[in-house]
């Protein structure tokens, strides 16, 4: 196995039962979407293939329920804990990746109406701060436990995130407002 046989979602998989210990597929998608989701989307029916096929790698080991539903339940490896490691040792640099539509239609605002550029604005605003009022909750959760001091990290930089766009939304939306008048 090399490490070009794992993709994000395979060390996303690796990390949550690394974390959380023995898990099942639906005790992995609920984790990624407590926290994952918020910066990293991706469909969550990759994690149910993805863990079969790190079972079979040997990354993960699976047990089976023998009766009942026959869940299947999945705990990292030596050779699981030691691919994270390695992933984890090498730095990136790469770009963040944002896809957003109402980026996309303000890119093009200059061929909207101004009263539509507004109405853009005040729904980014009410999203924006909905995410902050999360990211708040997320942090506090996350403050209270005090062993997850790196997912709180990621909540800090997010938190950030949401904050430095409420700023600029409500910056674009005076502007269009001092244009009408």
């Amino acid at each position: 196995m090399s490490s070009a046989d794992l993709n994000p979602v395979s060390y996303v998989v690796l990390g949550l039962v690394s974390r959380d210990g023995p898990s099942t597929p639906y005790d992995l998608k609920t984790a990624v979407g407590r926290g994952i989701a918020y910066f990293w989307p991706f469909p969550h029916s990759q994690i149910y293939a993805e863990t079969e096929r790190l079972a079979r790698m040997g990354l993960l080991a699976e047990e089976r329920e023998q009766s009942g539903r026959r869940r299947r339940t999945y705990e990292v490896t030596e050779a699981g804990r030691a691919a994270l490691a390695a992933w984890l040792a090498e730095p990136t640099s790469e770009e963040p990746q944002v896809r957003s539509l109402a980026l996309l239609k303000l890119f093009f605002g200059g061929f909207a109406e101004p009263k539509d550029v507004a109405r853009l604005a005040e729904a980014q605003l009410a999203m924006h701060r909905r995410q902050s009022e999360r990211m708040d909750g997320l942090q506090q959760l996350l403050r209270s436990r005090g062993d997850r001091q790196w997912q709180l990290a990621v909540a800090e930089l997010l938190a950030d995130l949401e904050v430095a766009s409420e700023r600029q939304w409500e910056r674009i939306r005076r502007v269009v407002s001092e244009e009408r008048e």
